[in-house]
């Protein structure tokens, strides 16, 4: 078992990856009464085109079937629903679908064995027939309509809709109402076999743990499964370009919300974290709420909240995003311009600048006391080939010469876009 420690949180990773290909990562915390654990596979919304490993067949899938897996995981061929046998034993259980991963979930503090015999029975076994296909494209069809009526989920997709011209991230996870009424049980049992074998899966367990004990108990719930060849996955090339400047729309909201995004470089190498954390450090030094932006805007009442700062990206997309609401969004959006400008034309303040590394580092130490934060972290990181430690250790590598070049390449007008909701 690989042990990797980190001193700066007094915490340590032991990772095992198991004959079948799962990887099992066990960051044990002493005397902590919470235990949670998170099943993950490497299969999002984006994944719609692949070759099967066993066949060798191109696959195209309908939008949205990662979204409709992880719907349908739960029901088993009893009749019983995992997440209601879970909830009957006391444990927090759920799932998501990303643009990258899908993940199964619990938090327990008693039945926690209980709890992981049945999350390990229910993400083995699928269950799929025509009925319960057919039944679910009604719920789910529900779900697509009540986020095409979400303002904030709208906002997002179409800032999505204005970086990318054709990455998939640009189509809703849960896909549309079209779309899922082409999943049927035999594209759902491909995908599964596909991207549900253990070769393409990471759990993660945090708790009070001997992590060889765990790992045990792991192992002796685990269906015997070959490990399969890498997945090839097919990408339409992204361009560099935007698709385009904006789009407005007019919604049921009390207050106009706004989007900016800007579109980066995908940057698959060691530099990921520490441009990661160099982006969170600008967003902070322009926008945060101990920024003179921030501040003048609120106290002109230009803006209603701290915005929402954002840095998204995977091994095929990377953006910036800035969110928030104001009565005047567009004046928001020259503002920002502006103050973009100013820091490239005067410099990155270097007091300000180290203020503010010193508080996104305390931010990161800060997930390490919850046992669901760091799973979740490292789970996500897993996936996109980082060491969650990185983020601690990159730290110190972050220069006022680097993130002024990251100001440089990546906050740019030309790969700038913005999103508005208008109130009716």
């Amino acid at each position: 078992m690989q042990v990797i420690e980190n001193l700066k949180v007094k915490e340590k990773m032991y990772i095992e990856k198991l004959e079948n290909g799962l990887t099992v990562i066990i960051v044990p915390k002493n005397n902590l009464q919470k235990k949670y654990v998170i099943w993950g596979t490497n299969f999002g919304s984006i994944d719609n085109h692949f070759i099967e490993p066993k066949t060798g067949n191109e696959i195209t899938i309908p939008d949205g079937v990662a979204h409709f897996l992880e719907h349908k995981m739960f029901e088993q061929e009893s009749g019983v629903n995992s997440l209601d046998t879970l909830s009957a034993l006391g444990v927090d259980a759920n799932a998501y679908t990303t643009n990258d991963h899908t993940a199964y979930l619990f938090e327990a503090t008693d039945n926690f064995y209980e709890a992981l015999d049945e999350l390990m029975d229910y993400v083995q076994h699928p269950y799929f027939t025509d009925e319960n296909v057919e039944k679910e494209k009604g719920i789910i069809g529900q779900e697509i309509k009540m986020y095409d009526d979400h303002p904030g989920w709208q906002l997002y997709m179409n800032t999505m809709r204005c970086l990318y011209k054709v990455n998939p991230i640009k189509i809703d996870i849960a896909g549309t109402v079209e779309s899922i009424a082409e999943i049927d049980k035999e594209t759902l049992y491909s995908c599964y076999n596909t991207f549900y074998n253990p070769s393409n899966m990471t759990m993660v367990i945090c708790g009070d743990f001997i992590p060889e004990k765990i790992l045990e108990e792991v192992k002796k719930r685990l269906v015997e499964k070959d490990k399969q060849a890498e997945i090839k996955r097919i990408y339409e090339e992204e361009p560099q370009e935007i698709d385009k400047k904006n789009i407005e729309v007019t919604m049921d909201v009390s207050n106009p919300l706004f989007m900016i995004g800007f579109k980066d470089k995908v940057d698959n190498d060691e530099n990921m974290v520490k441009k990661h954390i160099t982006i969170e450090v600008i967003l902070d030094m322009l926008l945060g709420s101990s920024s003179d932006l921030y501040k003048k805007m609120y106290e002109e009442g230009l803006i209603l909240s701290t915005p929402d700062l954002d840095y998204e990206f995977s091994k095929k997309y990377a953006h910036v995003l800035i969110s928030g609401q104001s009565k005047d969004p567009k004046k928001v959006i020259e503002e920002i311009k502006e103050q973009i400008k100013k820091m490239k034309k005067d410099g990155l303040d270097d007091s300000h600048f180290n203020r503010i590394k010193k508080k996104i580092y305390g931010g990161y130490v800060v997930e390490y006391n919850d046992p669901g934060s760091i799973a979740r972290m490292i789970l996500s990181d897993s996936f996109k080939g980082i060491n969650s430690f990185d983020y601690l250790e990159s730290y110190n590598l972050i220069t006022l010469d680097y993130a002024k070049q990251v100001l440089e390449d990546i906050f740019r007008e030309d790969n700038m876009v913005f999103s508005i909701i208008n109130g009716k």
